[in-house]
């Protein structure tokens, strides 16, 4: 419970940063602020870089603890075998007998006998317990004796290692936040003063829409898309679309600008900062079409489909273990939690481990969903999938179809756990096709990648939401129109702006 906890303070640590970058970014400055831009040796950025060092440092601290252990020590044995004696023989009048001549002997098979029970060799435990029976009038006591000090052992054994694997959890949460706290602190400060010949152009053509500029910086990331943010108010009684302030910039830009997400829609009589980032190239239209197994009133599936800062759309979809509310609950929270991890700036994969971790951490309940996430850089076409223990997804250009799989395991089984990566470019008029097991387990056994391929073909290419249900209508086909388990299709059409 302790490290569940700390895995919640550590997220809530994630989210109020995100927010106090954007309230520095973008909300209202003072007059000092308004007039001393962020630079590189900025001391507030020295203090952040300080904090994820020392988060870091938690981290490797962490690290160093012990690692999980598969068997019993040679000290935990001498326990058992002791208080195994001290239980069994204190009393006996052969006692001296036993632990004098044949001490090895004894040692040596209680030894055995132990190691015999962690391996689950019960033809051994057997042949132990024959041998024993002619040094020991009291074997068949002694020996259960033995066996029900080894289980408490082995108990106290599987919640250390339950407490190491929560440690690092733990401690891979602490790495990532001092990783994210250190993009912060380089993207928050990496913001300089517009050039002046820019400055002065931007002033001009503002002004003439009754726009007033007071401050204009800019900051180039390293793949080049170029990022503004603009203090300025219109004049008095005006009242003038940011749309029609984005339309100026691309103009002077030479490259489609656009406010950013949940920035102002309009300016008005009092100075605002308002943030600007280049267009993407690609948008994408999605549709969903679902099923809940029969007799069940609640779907174990679960998905988000966004679009993230930075020009990245994200499709998230969990499939929680078994049906009903129970699984619902468990894919709800692992999408919930990769939004919240996606949103303030992690990157797929981290954000997976993150989940991942948070569901080690839970364990105890006996808690695990698939994850499979589709993220489109809506700039280049570049799509990354990831997966864990999820069903295919599928890619439909032109008159073919493209299947990327997965053999890793759904993510809360283990702490160290390896995801399926890979990544695909996207072009005009492409279709990605998401699905969850259900849907695939209705289709001819050792056949359902093929025939999921012919079905994919056969749909005529409408819009996502008619391609979804086209695809469930012919797989119910397959199973006698019965959703033996939950069923989730989620199809994405990529369009060029």
């Amino acid at each position: 419970m302790q490290e569940w906890i700390i895995a919640m303070l550590v997220i809530s640590i994630v989210l109020i940063l995100r927010d106090m970058a954007k309230t520095i970014l973008a909300g209202r400055k003072s007059k000092k602020e308004e007039e001393f831009p962020l630079r590189e040796n900025h001391p507030q950025k020295e203090k952040v870089e300080r904090y994820a060092a020392s988060f870091q440092k938690l981290a490797d601290t962490f690290y160093g603890m012990p690692y999980r252990k598969d068997y019993l020590s040679a000290g935990q044995i001498d326990r058992i075998l002791k208080d195994t004696n001290e239980h069994m023989c204190s009393q006996c009048y052969h006692r001296e007998i036993c632990w004098g001549n044949e001490k090895d002997s004894l040692y040596r098979g209680g030894e055995a006998m132990i190691r015999a029970l962690e391996e689950g060799d019960e033809n051994k435990v057997n042949q132990i317990r024959s041998e024993w029976a002619e040094i020991c009038g009291k074997s068949v006591q002694y020996l259960e004796t033995v066996r029900e000090r080894f289980q408490k052992e082995r108990q106290n054994l599987i919640w250390g290692n339950r407490m190491i694997e929560s440690r690092l959890a733990v401690a891979q949460q602490l790495t990532e936040i001092s990783k994210i706290m250190e993009m912060v602190a380089r993207d928050l400060y990496d913001i300089a003063p517009a050039e002046p010949e820019i400055q002065e152009e931007v002033r001009k053509a503002l002004k003439k829409r009754h726009v007033l500029l007071k401050h204009l910086w800019v900051m180039d990331k390293a793949e080049g898309r170029r990022q503004m943010f603009l203090t300025m108010r219109a004049r008095s009684g005006q009242c003038v679309s940011v749309t029609e302030v984005s339309q100026i910039l691309s103009e002077i830009c030479e490259c489609a600008m656009t406010s950013a997400a949940d920035s102002r829609c309009i300016v008005n009589g009092e100075y605002h900062t308002v943030h600007f980032v280049e267009d993407v190239s690609y948008q994408v239209i999605y549709g969903v079409a679902r099923l809940t197994r029969e007799e069940e009133k609640v779907s174990g599936d679960n998905y988000i489909c966004r679009q993230e800062e930075g020009g990245k759309f994200v499709m998230c979809l969990s499939d929680g273990m078994g049906s009903g509310m129970d699984a619902c609950r468990e894919s709800e929270i692992v999408v919930e939690l990769l939004e919240q991890f996606l949103e303030s700036g992690f990157s797929q994969e981290t954000a997976a481990r993150m989940v991942n971790s948070a569901l080690v951490l839970k364990g105890g309940e006996g808690m695990f969903s698939t994850v499979d996430i589709c993220a489109l850089d809506l700039y280049t076409g570049i799509c990354n999938f990831l997966k864990a223990g999820a069903a295919s997804t599928f890619i439909k250009r032109d008159h073919w179809v493209e299947a990327i799989s997965s053999e890793s395991l759904a993510a809360g089984l283990m702490q160290q756990i390896d995801f399926d990566t890979s990544s695909r470019k996207l072009y005009h008029g492409d279709y990605l096709i998401m699905m969850t097991d259900g849907v695939l387990d209705a289709l001819p056994v050792d056949r359902e990648e093929e025939t999921m391929k012919e079905i994919i073909m056969d749909i005529p290419d409408e819009n996502p939401k008619e391609v979804s249900r086209g695809i469930l209508e012919r797989v119910l086909g397959y199973s006698d129109y019965r959703a033996r388990d939950d069923m989730t299709v989620l199809v994405a059409s990529v369009l060029r702006k």
